[in-house]
């Protein structure tokens, strides 16, 4: 496996090429440049040059009719425990357990599928929606999401230090081949390709689809070709880094707040109690692994599931939590509905997750209400709003970003790099990156298929079509 080493090498000289290209750019010289600094070899892709390739980003550029989005199939599940360590099974799957005075949660009414964003309809949702929860009748609140936070060993964090990449999604998919065999190919062994188009992490899915609105946080994606499907890794960004690095204590009290909530709201078994009193640590996760299809784009994705309610099959029985400060100002409700709602709708559309419950706190994490909202009525319920944001503008985007990968990552090997970076208010450009110790897939992930032929058709979409609507 590839260290960080070599990662923390691309993002320098990423840096080091902006320096180099700003210099150019002074003395004339053209914005396609070589740069064979640290043995990488740098094509530099700027904005308005002939021959040179970006993808505009303005949300006016993408309106009209939500393009087709398969309803997500869940492939499996893995588990990380609370050293970061993978298991190829459900194990760390919570089960969504409401406080005691409520109706107890199960399933809504045709929440059961995913579809295009102008499916959403009905009125907003309620506090205390009895179709999940019903808390705020009999509920005694308010639920103290302070607790322990002042104890020593109370929140173990994951090390930020040492990126994961896609190291855990490869490792699912070297044990499931099967799951992506053709009509007549040994599913027994590695496949010669995947038959997928992209393999990625749900998250960045999230960031692409929040890009036409997003006016503060840039990010970087980087993909690699390899026998057919393109895999879609993030590097954290030098901002990024900067504000990870630089947290104030008060930031990371109120993400303590999130994750003690996941354990107010959760147990390890149908029907079973939460439990407080253990240590919140952001290592532990249960991962859904899906197929969809965005278009005509195959996708396979891992993301992170908070619980499950219900016996509906996954992941239609998966339920999304989040807190939120109590809205009592206009202004505080429009910074939920234009900034916050768009990230939550993003998360849980692309994985099929249909409801979210919110719990609303006060600035001491107090939390004195819950909300419960229907993924897909989400974009109806800011339609009509002013300096909101569009579903469709958002997929219609996501589809177009798929396309211009495909047109631009077209080398088929796992040395090669291609950085996609996009700052707001600029197009997405891209530099491609030829060193071995810049690639991100795993060695082991690579040599698996050393001797393998290469598979016939590059690229293929082969998942089956059930568009929804």
């Amino acid at each position: 496996m590839h260290s960080e080493t070599g990662l923390a090498r691309l993002a320098a000289s990423e840096r080091r090429g902006r320096k180099r290209l700003s210099d150019s750019e002074g003395s004339g010289m053209k914005r396609s440049i070589v740069d064979k600094g640290d043995k990488v070899v740098v094509v530099v892709a700027g904005v308005g040059e002939p021959g040179v390739r970006s993808l505009p980003t303005a949300p006016e550029g993408y309106t009209g009719a939500c393009p087709n989005y398969r309803q997500p199939a869940e492939l499996g599940c893995f588990s990380l425990d609370a050293q970061r360590t993978f298991h190829d099974d459900g194990r760390l799957l919570r089960h969504f357990a409401p406080p005691r005075g409520g109706d107890d949660p199960r399933e809504t009414p045709g929440a059961e599928t995913n579809g295009g964003a102008g499916a959403a309809t009905g009125a907003d949702c309620r506090t205390g929606d009895p179709a999940i929860g019903g808390r705020s009748r009999g509920w005694q609140g308010p639920i103290d999401l302070d607790v322990d936070w002042s104890v020593p060993g109370a929140y173990i964090q994951m090390d930020h230090q040492r990126p994961e990449r896609l190291d855990h999604i490869v490792s699912w998919l070297s044990r499931h081949w099967s799951r992506f065999a053709l009509p007549g190919q040994a599913a027994s062994l590695p496949l010669p390709s995947l038959n997928t188009d992209f393999v990625t992490w749900r998250g960045h899915l999230t960031k692409v689809l929040g890009t036409p609105y997003e006016r503060r946080d840039g990010w970087q994606l980087a993909a690699t070709l390899f026998r057919g499907t393109r895999y879609l890794s993030e590097v954290e960004t030098e901002a990024a880094r900067r504000e990870r690095e630089t947290r104030s204590l008060r930031q990371q009290q109120m993400c303590y707040w999130g994750y003690k909530f996941e354990q107010y709201m959760t147990a390890d078994r149908p029907g079973g109690e939460p439990d407080v009193s253990r240590p919140v640590n952001t290592n532990e996760g249960f991962c859904s692994v899906v197929r969809t299809r965005l278009a005509g784009h195959s996708l396979v994705f891992a993301g992170e599931v908070d619980c499950r309610a219900g016996e509906r099959p996954p992941p239609s029985s998966y339920v999304e939590l989040k807190t939120s400060r109590e809205v009592v100002t206009p202004g505080q409700r429009f910074t939920l509905h234009r900034f916050k709602l768009i990230k939550w709708w993003a998360q849980s559309f692309l994985i099929g997750v249909p409801r979210i419950v919110v719990g609303f706190r006060d600035d001491s994490g107090l939390v004195h209400h819950l909300q419960t909202y229907e993924t897909l009525k989400i974009p109806k319920m800011v339609a009509s709003e002013e300096k909101m944001w569009n579903a469709a503008v958002s997929l219609n985007f996501c589809e177009a970003f798929l396309s211009f990968l495909k047109e631009v990552v077209t080398r088929d090997d796992s040395k090669v790099v291609y950085l996609f970076s996009w700052e707001p208010g600029a197009d997405v450009t891209y530099r491609v990156y030829e060193n071995s110790e810049q690639t991100f897939l795993p060695d082991w992930y690579i040599e698996q298929f050393r001797d393998l032929p290469k598979p016939g058709t590059m690229g293929q979409s082969t998942a089956p079509d059930s568009p929804i609507v």
